[in-house]
């Protein structure tokens, strides 16, 4: 629903903060009594800006009652004790070996007695004539809250029955019993709220009725019991108890910050006009939507830049942090459609990936071809991230870079193969018309593939340069330049004409290399200009988590120096810690030898190894390859092979492979526990080739499903064999 076509502020901001500040002066005017206190001289009446509400556990030893605030909190360093003495017996607790007592009332709104957390008020803070001052709760105080307990609740208050959702089944709201939206009101702080919203509600300026409404709504949560107390100093008594919640959950401490109306809300009246006065949108060029991402009303390849912010699979439960505010607007969001991964309402990664995948297919429809898409996500993990990356491909957008959001230096790093629990930043593209046509003709031959290769380069960016050093570009590595043509054949239903060997191969007789990076002709040129102005080229991140990146480490060692087996063993057993635990270790010789070639000390001297050589010692320059000191020198020591030769020792270690995945494939364990991953994608690239959709789909079943989804090219084959097996149907 497109709520503004012809955008600007839509209403008087002068008028909106003399409006604000009136609804605060008729606020307490109809209910300021509520919020008075009497003075330390016990003549005078403050105005109470906010006061704290303990807990009240009983002790295990001798039942007697202690209120958390008086026993926890320590005064000196105002932070809670690990462990709480009961002022009765003495004994010493943790808070979680003590029972929470409870008190019954009558709940009026909902026509019920209900039981409800005992809490008492141990600190009040209040000002007077522009001072602030603290002290405890007194008899005026006492009178007054029985006053209040005793009246009746306003009709504004929603009664709705809090969403049954994952964090209302643990934690702090199951054992408070917190179940309904009057539930998280104390007396006082619900007939603020009440009184708030209807004044709002019932403005008689129509213009200015919405914007009072979203002010008055950043006072929910501050006046619910989600307010924690946090007594954070900042050279005044107590410091700010405004938005003291736990962000991105519901939870009830057992301490309150109960704040009065205009404490939570005078700050805003002077910040909000300031905000509004500098979102005015130039007139007839902004449009504001309000429709899902997978439904957008616009037209095919109309847009020239998309910056979206997903949901973050499971890390916050969106809908259900909704339901408190919308209950006041008697309005709810569709929590079936919502694009989350939650157990409760039985949504995986599966869901997850599908919605997300939905809304980049949108995406990608009102993309211009050639255009960008940028994707802030935060990850939490592997899985989520994956299905992320899964979704783009999926939807047709090709992922250009990643980087990670660092917020302390506000700077980009490359990530590589660990991304977990980062700010990831995504650019991807929408690939141009002409390399789509060209593809549906070229598909499954080589020359699709380096068509392929030359367009996505010409979209990965050139360099990158901070503080006098290159950052190297990931995706000019050719491994993942050959995970990326395979990924664009795959999704595209084409079979993949080239082995990696031949795809390297190619990529080094076709493409200028540096710094292990690709480039087109005409790219190399400002490569070179810039890199020779830079200082040195930073290395990648590299976690060594199974075989597929131990390849990758003893690639970039012996890239760097090729050694002796006795040289690298030392350092790749510190590699090994985060090995994944279904994964199949292997020795390093093994990997050695399936990978890597091996100098004997027989016949003349490999080119790499002598161009490491004579690079190095100046005694071994300008000598043949077949001299002895040279020989003895490289005995014994591991290289790169060559891509002419890498071709014939893919072959063998394809072949081993493939002998490890038909064992798995025609074991009659339900699930594999300890596997070689390596064997398992050999295993489904060769299906996929032979169009064998149903080996791949069968083998899938027998991998741990949080394998299968932390693996983007497992994924990616099992995904597109399901489809494509389903067709077959």
């Amino acid at each position: 629903t497109f709520i503004a076509a012809n955008y600007n502020i839509p209403f008087d901001v002068d008028a909106f903060a003399e409006a604000a500040q009136k609804l605060l002066d008729d606020v307490e005017e109809e209910i300021g009594w509520m919020y008075e206190t009497l003075h330390t001289d016990g003549k005078t009446k403050g105005r109470i800006n906010y006061t704290v509400w303990s807990e009240v556990f009983a002790c295990p030893d001798c039942a007697g009652e202690v209120i958390f605030h008086s026993q926890a909190m320590n005064a000196a360093t105002q932070r809670v004790e690990q462990t709480i003495q009961c002022p009765h017996c003495h004994a010493q607790h943790a808070k979680e070996h003590m029972d929470l007592q409870f008190d019954t009332e009558y709940d009026d709104t909902l026509q019920r007695v209900r039981t409800v957390p005992k809490r008492v008020p141990v600190l009040i803070n209040y000002t007077l004539d522009g001072t602030k001052y603290e002290k405890q709760p007194d008899r005026l105080d006492s009178d007054i809250l029985r006053q209040i307990a005793q009246s009746v609740l306003p009709e504004e208050l929603p009664v709705s029955a809090l969403p049954n959702c994952q964090m209302t089944r643990v934690g702090r709201m199951r054992t408070t019993g917190t179940a309904f939206i009057p539930d998280l009101f104390l007396r006082r702080p619900a007939n603020a709220m009440a009184t708030l919203w209807r004044m709002a509600d019932r403005h008689r300026n129509d213009e200015l009725q919405g914007p009072l409404l979203f002010l008055v709504e950043q006072a929910i949560w501050g006046l619910s019991t989600l307010n924690r107390y946090q007594p954070i100093q900042h050279g005044r008594p107590g410091g700010s108890q405004v938005n003291r919640q736990l962000s991105g959950v519901f939870y009830v401490s057992s301490q309150i910050s109960e704040c009065s109306p205009w404490y939570n809300l005078q700050g805003r009246i002077k910040r909000l006009p300031k905000a509004f006065a500098q979102t005015a949108a130039v007139a007839s060029r902004t449009i504001v939507s309000t429709a899902s991402c997978d439904s957008l009303n616009v037209q095919d390849a109309t847009v020239d830049y998309i910056f979206t912010d997903p949901p973050f699979g499971e890390n916050i439960y969106y809908a259900d942090l909704n339901f408190l505010v919308e209950s006041w607007h008697r309005v709810h969001g569709r929590v079936d459609a919502e694009a989350i991964v939650d157990r409760v309402r039985n949504k995986d990664v599966g869901h997850y990936r599908a919605a997300m995948e939905a809304c980049f297919r949108e995406y990608c429809r009102v993309l211009k071809p050639g255009r960008w898409i940028t994707v802030v996500f935060h990850n939490s993990r592997n899985t989520i991230w994956n299905a992320i990356q899964e979704a783009l491909l999926e939807a047709g957008l090709m992922v250009a870079d990643v980087r990670v959001l660092d917020k302390k230096q506000g700077s980009f790093k490359q990530v590589t193969s660990n991304a977990v629990k980062r700010d990831l930043v995504i650019s991807a593209y929408k690939p141009n018309g002409g390399l789509e046509d060209r593809f549906r003709q070229l598909s499954g031959s080589p020359e699709g593939v380096w068509d392929f290769v030359r367009s996505h380069l010409a979209r990965l960016p050139v360099i990158i340069t901070r503080a006098d050093v290159v950052e190297p570009v990931a995706e000019r590595r050719d491994h993942l330049l050959f995970d990326r043509m395979v990924a664009f054949h795959v999704l595209r239903g084409a079979t993949v004409p080239l082995s990696a060997a031949e795809f390297y191969q190619g990529l080094r007789q076709r493409f200028a290399e540096r710094d292990r990076m690709h480039f087109l002709p005409e790219q190399v040129v400002e490569y070179d200009r810039r890199r020779a102005n830079a200082r040195e080229v930073a290395q990648l991140e590299l976690f060594v988590k199974d075989e597929e990146t131990a390849i990758q480490w003893l690639r970039q060692q012996l890239d760097a120096k090729p050694q002796t087996y006795q040289d690298i063993h030392p350092n790749y057993i510190k590699e090994l810690a985060g090995w994944a635990k279904h994964e199949k270790m292997l020795e390093l010789s093994a990997l050695l030898r399936e990978n890597f070639l091996h100098y004997n000390g027989q016949g003349d001297v490999p080119p790499q190894l002598h161009a490491y050589l004579s690079t190095n010692y100046k005694e071994l320059r300008k000598l043949p390859k077949d001299a002895p000191t040279l020989r003895a020198k490289a005995k014994d020591r591991w290289y790169v092979p060559d891509p002419h030769k890498a071709g014939d020792l893919e072959r063998l270690r394809d072949r081993t492979l493939l002998h490890e995945f038909k064992e798995y494939q025609s074991s009659d364990n339900r699930r594999l526990k300890i596997f070689r991953l390596e064997a398992i994608r050999a295993g489904f690239r060769h299906a996929w080739q032979a169009q064998d959709y149903a080996t791949i789909v069968d083998v899938a079943t027998k991998i741990p499903k949080n394998v299968l989804q932390e693996d983007p090219k497992l994924l990616m084959w099992y995904d597109q064999a399901t489809v494509r097996q389903s067709a077959r149907r």
